[in-house]
């Protein structure tokens, strides 16, 4: 699969512009992490339906058409908007995260062992 490489992107500038675009709208105070995981969880669900009944191999041409790539980076940006601003209620460091997120899988998913294999790590 071809990798393609996007633009620099300055996650905690990205950050306060979401808390600055909620607080510009007082909507802070509809922002539980309840609230914003339950969001999460709905826009996911949006990107999910726009591949729903698409077999895998035509899932990867689908980002090709103008119409449904312009759909798909709608909800991935709702998707990082909600989840940027679950950071920010939350004051969890999302670089930080990713970084432990990856050492762990690191150890759990040892390349030596599952390349090429898509596997839970207990089964490897």
């Amino acid at each position: 699969m071809k990798k393609k490489a996007g633009k620099k992107c300055d996650l905690e500038a990205l950050k306060g512009e979401v808390l600055a675009f909620a607080e510009e709208r007082e909507w802070l105070q509809f922002h539980s992490p309840k609230n914003l995981s339950m969001a999460i969880a709905s826009e996911s669900a949006e990107l999910m339906d726009l591949f729903l009944w698409c077999e895998s191999h035509d899932s990867r041409a689908l980002p090709e058409d103008a119409e449904s790539r312009a759909r798909i980076e709608e909800e991935l940006a709702d998707i990082l908007i909600l989840t940027l601003q679950m950071a920010n209620v939350t004051g969890i460091d999302l670089g930080q995260a990713v970084r432990t997120k990856l050492e762990a899988n690191s150890r759990k998913y040892p390349v030596s062992l599952c390349r090429g294999r898509a596997l839970k790590y207990t089964e490897l």
